[in-house]
């Protein structure tokens, strides 16, 4: 063992700080006053449930990201290994907060840069009346949930004495209390880490610039629209109301012209009653007119709003949803751009389940007494289901170069799996009972020798010969694949 020294302490002592711009419990990264701390919470949610173009890519990636599957894969082969994984495995589908739910709640991280849960346990005893129950009587520790906290709710950051994260506080509805949720206790997700910023960086953050310009733009237009069909509404009135020694009746008079000039609009109700009254020289003293612009305007709001989410779409790797809204965009200019937006998603997938095998599974071995050098590992599938045509020629290809392909149980199950084929139980049973028989050419344990390709055992009877390339064993039967 190494001498404890001065010198080695120094050498293990943190001098630096990340350079994270912070003061108490607030991060000032962010340039933009009116995208910090609470106020970018209201912004980016904004973002998200009011346009469009965001709420579409928004809801997109909810649905993909529900619709991956996951797998606890242990760590060995071993017996001891595999009932680890099982529990853990369990313990997922055993939630009061189903998994989807979970992960749904987990990519509310990419509008808002960051997500915060504190993981709440329970003891597996079967049923009760409170929201721990459970489907197991084991007794063991497992996860009751992983109780989402509201980034809106949040109330500020704690940081230890290195600058590392300690906690969250938060501030929610409905009784408005702080509550300090340490980060021993919870799981912080975040789609980056750099200087080791809690906050992470929304993936709308580039998206704001256009969102914001296309947000006025979209409002002149309303407001232009409405008065092109309107028109522009003038009231002639009597100079006298408009004197500064005007009684209160003419002041009345005139707060009630205005009031009907800026509130005139073109609906069903549409109307006005105005008083027509002549002076002594018979001029009319009050009249109400709309005026229409004629002509067209220079500028098309149309286009202009389309470079917007276009840019808006840009942003998170997602323009492929207004290919065809031009009538322009061929397929293979889709594929490719939704393979980078899968690729891109896949990788928050895997900073998500790195989360978890680094904090949350092992804090769960540990509370239920297991020894912790074994972790099972969580692993997510793919985003995008392989071209099946393209992954059957190329199955084709390799068995026809002769590589040994089948049987393998792994490789028939993810290709089942991508297909979407059932599991058949019976072949795994059968591949089993295949790996105790003797081998063809080789002796039995009784002695006997197994039958040679082409024979079953009674003279002059054969088999059907396989094709070269042809994927039979381990998918079906020969007997279902030639008839009997």
């Amino acid at each position: 063992m190494p001498q404890d020294s001065k010198d080695t302490k120094a050498q293990m002592a943190e001098i630096g700080l990340s350079g994270l711009a912070r003061s108490g419990q607030y991060v000032y990264e962010e340039f933009l006053p009116q995208l910090q701390n609470e106020k970018a919470h209201k912004v980016y949610r904004e973002m998200r449930d009011n346009d469009p173009v965001i709420g579409g890519v928004m809801y997109a990636i909810d649905m993909l990201l529900r619709g991956v599957t996951w797998r606890m894969e242990p760590a060995s082969e071993e017996e001891k290994d595999q009932e680890v994984a099982d529990f853990v495995q369990d313990c997922l589908s055993d939630m009061s907060i189903t998994w989807a739910d979970t992960i749904s709640e987990i990519a509310t991280m990419l509008p808002f840069g960051w997500s915060y849960f504190e993981v709440v346990y329970k003891k597996r005893d079967g049923k009760k009346k409170d929201g721990s129950s459970s489907k197991y009587t084991d007794g063991k520790v497992g996860w009751r949930k992983f109780a989402p906290r509201a980034q809106e709710s949040w109330d500020g950051w704690e940081f230890d004495d290195d600058g590392g994260l300690a906690g969250m506080w938060q501030r929610p509805y409905p009784d408005f209390n702080r509550y300090f949720i340490p980060i021993e206790k919870a799981l912080l997700f975040r789609t980056v880490s750099a200087k080791t910023n809690p906050e992470g960086r929304s993936v709308l953050r580039n998206a704001y610039r256009p969102w914001y310009f296309k947000k006025r733009i979209e409002e002149i237009e309303g407001v232009g629209i409405e008065r092109d069909l309107a028109g522009l509404p003038v009231a002639y009135v009597d100079p006298a109301i408009l004197r500064a020694d005007a009684t209160d009746d003419q002041k009345a008079m005139l707060a009630m012209i205005k009031k009907l000039v800026i509130n005139v609009r073109r609906d069903r109700q549409e109307g006005v009653v105005f008083p027509r009254i002549y002076d002594d020289n018979g001029n009319l003293m009050y009249e109400f007119q709309l005026l229409n612009a004629g002509g067209t305007r220079q500028f098309s709001t149309d286009a202009v709003i389309s470079r917007y989410n276009q840019q808006i779409a840009m942003t998170v790797l997602a323009d492929f949803i207004l290919l065809g809204h031009e009538k322009v965009g061929s397929f293979a200019l889709s594929s490719d751009k939704t393979s980078l937006f899968s690729a891109a998603l896949g990788t928050y997938l895997d900073s998500i389940a790195e989360v978890f095998n680094r904090y949350a599974i092992p804090k769960l071995i540990e509370i239920n007494g297991w020894d912790t050098e074994q972790l099972p590992t969580l692993v997510h599938g793919d985003i995008e289901k392989p071209d099946l045509a393209a992954l059957g020629s190329y199955i084709t290809s390799l068995a026809q170069a002769g590589a040994p392909l089948f049987p393998d149980e792994k490789l028939t199950e993810y290709l089942r799996e991508a297909a979407s084929l059932p599991v058949n139980a019976e072949v795994g049973e059968q591949q089993a009972d295949e790996e105790g028989m003797p081998q063809p050419g080789n002796p039995a344990e009784d002695g006997t020798t197994a039958p040679q390709p082409g024979q079953n055992g009674q003279a002059g009877a054969t088999t059907p010969t396989t094709p070269k390339g042809t994927l039979t064993p381990g998918f079906f039967p020969a007997e279902d694949f030639y008839g009997a």
